[in-house]
């Protein structure tokens, strides 16, 4: 639960960060990855390396993560530090999903034998766990709009 909790806490502190224009707007679409590491330096300059990724600085409140870029100026993932908010998180890569009506998600969740981690407080993106186990998120950006608007 303690691990659930923190991954959620990175997600919301990223999600409120990253703009809005980062995400894709398709119902269904896998539409960003995170990936938390003890060395986000060092991996971040790998993946800049190896894909030709570049990045912008996201301020974490005395560290930065990092929005990694596609060589055409995408936003395409974030790489983020294992601390703060994010200390004890295993290195994994954490996608998320776009729906168009979150609350109706998670009802679908619950019902097909899924679990929902985490909720955000605005109501944006939820993290679940899978009859599997394995764990994503869910975001829905008509809700993110809606509070950008306000």
């Amino acid at each position: 639960m303690r691990a659930g909790i923190l991954i959620m806490s990175l997600l919301l502190a990223i999600l409120t960060k990253i703009p809005y224009t980062y995400l894709v707007s398709n119902h269904g679409s896998i539409t960003w990855h995170d990936l938390t590491v003890p060395n986000a330096d060092e991996v971040r300059d790998f993946y800049s390396a190896v894909v030709g990724w570049t990045y912008e600085g996201l301020d974490m409140g005395g560290y930065e993560d990092y929005v990694m870029k596609s060589p055409s100026n995408d936003g395409v993932s974030g790489i983020c530090h294992a601390r703060g908010v994010n200390t004890g998180i295993p290195a994994q890569w954490l996608m998320y999903i776009t729906v168009s009506n979150l609350p109706e998600a998670l009802e679908k969740v619950s019902a097909n034998g899924g679990e929902v981690i985490f909720q955000s407080a605005g109501g944006s993106m939820a993290v679940i766990k899978d009859p599997a186990g394995a764990v994503c998120a869910l975001y829905a950006e008509e809700a993110n709009s809606e509070a950008e608007a306000a």
